[in-house]
């Protein structure tokens, strides 16, 4: 049961008007901070957000001797890896189960140390994520792995080789993983059916600039020519276009006016088009999106999620919300994450209609198709939802539970709004900016 400190009041049925500010994204800037590992010099990395998987791998980078600390504008981190060093195996299992990123170090530390300790991992429970493939792939370049009570210890006796990888789906870990390991590895290793989204494209650019040669082929292929050693890097990262998705969704599902500064159209065109077939309107300019309910009634649509470019799985709870107030019915096949519909269970005891299905709707067959996952929805609109008890389940579905809320009528309490802080910087702050009325138990007033 969580505490009255890990709970939201929000009372809702007001519309989320104003401007806020999305920095860069939570996907990209953990993993341009491992990176700063391989380096021989300091790193300094911009737009960084204060989330709390930042936070996670600022700790395990410290206790590995890298010097983190704050730069000269806001939102800036110097990391200096000049004296890395092995960490204490308690003080790395105590981060156990905070965050999926530490499965990130082993290569950097393999190529920095000669050894790795990895402890158990933790993340949103939205479907099967198994870190053999990355423990597979670590053993293509030639690591050796034993695995313990607390965790998976892993050495480098000679230096690690480049090979041939194909994955058997883009999966964004993975090709993060072989870039992080390829680049320092003798030789060349070249990846094919590797993940191309916008963040492993900007975090090529951060090793391009540490001194890695990598290419980017049109069929999915990349090419690491590995090379003896890399400096520092000086990089602004992109912003978080999955945080700009979220907004724009409560904009919508609230039937608000919503200026994402930030938001950048490069990142989300796919996310623009669909936005605009459910009725949205949206206005770019140099800065950010503003992201608007136009009036009128939202339209049904058939929609399937897939990895990039296609519709983001990360874009697709948010958006349910706003689905559930569309007229008529609109068909919503997840092809990346088997267990990611789930969180609808609660927008139904608010009011919402929404069937799940086992069979591939709306599109083709996916991965799924035969193999029991409730993985396809059909949403009946538009409901008027009610206030009422909710638990956050995981990050994205957890932000889309406060959009329900902030939409229907009525009270709703909101718990484990503390894990929203893994991906959303100072989103209760930002909530208020946008005239949302929502509390804390136990304040005098809204926060």
């Amino acid at each position: 049961m969580t505490g009255t400190d890990d709970v939201l009041l929000v009372h809702g049925g007001n519309p989320l008007e104003g401007e806020i500010r999305v920095r860069g994204a939570k996907n990209l800037v953990p993993k341009a901070m491992v990176a700063a590992l391989l380096g021989s010099e300091p790193s300094r990395l911009r737009n960084v957000p204060d989330i709390r998987d930042v936070r996670v791998v600022r700790g395990l980078l410290q206790l590995h001797g890298v010097t983190v600390r704050p730069g000269d504008e806001p939102g800036e981190l110097v990391l200096d890896p000049t004296h890395v060093e092995s960490a204490n195996v308690a003080d790395i299992d105590a981060h156990a189960g905070s965050s999926r990123i530490p499965i990130l170090f082993c290569g950097p530390l393999l190529h920095r140390l000669g050894h790795a300790f990895i402890p158990g991992l933790g993340g949103c429970d939205i479907g099967g994520r198994p870190i053999d493939f990355h423990f597979d792939v670590l053993r293509r370049f030639g690591a050796t792995i034993e695995k313990r009570d607390d965790g998976q210890y892993l050495e480098a006796p000679q230096r690690l080789r480049g090979c041939k990888i194909r994955l058997p789906y883009p999966s964004v870990g993975s090709t993060e993983q072989v870039l992080l390991t390829a680049v320092l590895a003798e030789g060349v290793t070249e990846l094919s059916n590797a993940a191309v989204e916008p963040e492993i494209e900007d975090l090529i650019c951060v090793l391009q600039k540490m001194g890695a040669i990598i290419s980017m082929d049109t069929d999915r292929t990349i090419r690491i020519t590995g090379v003896d050693r890399l400096g520092g890097y000086t990089h602004r990262a992109l912003s978080d276009r999955l945080e700009a998705a979220s907004w724009a969704s409560a904009a919508l599902a609230t039937e608000g006016n919503i200026y994402v500064r930030g938001a950048q159209q490069r990142s989300m065109m796919t996310f623009l088009n669909t936005y605009r077939r459910v009725g949205g309107a949206f206005e770019i300019d140099d800065e950010g999106i503003r992201f608007w309910h136009p009036g009128g009634s939202l339209n049904a649509i058939a929609l399937e999620t897939d990895v990039h470019p296609g519709f983001q799985t990360d874009w697709q709870q948010p958006l349910v919300v706003a689905l559930t107030q569309a007229s008529g019915l609109s068909i919503v096949h997840e092809t990346v994450y088997e267990s990611r519909l789930g969180f609808t269970s609660a927008l139904n005891q608010m009011g919402a209609h929404i069937q799940l299905y086992r069979e591939c709707l709306g599109g083709s067959d996916c991965r799924f198709g035969q193999r029991n996952f409730l993985h396809s929805a059909v949403v009946s609109g538009p409901t008027k939802l009610q206030g009422a008890d909710l638990v956050i389940p995981d990050l994205r579905g957890g932000f889309s539970y406060l959009i329900a809320a902030l939409a229907a009528q009525g009270t709703s309490r909101v718990h484990g709004i503390d894990l929203i802080n893994r991906g959303y910087e100072n989103f209760m702050d930002k909530l208020v900016e946008l005239g949302a009325k929502v509390e804390l138990p136990g304040k005098s007033s809204l926060v």
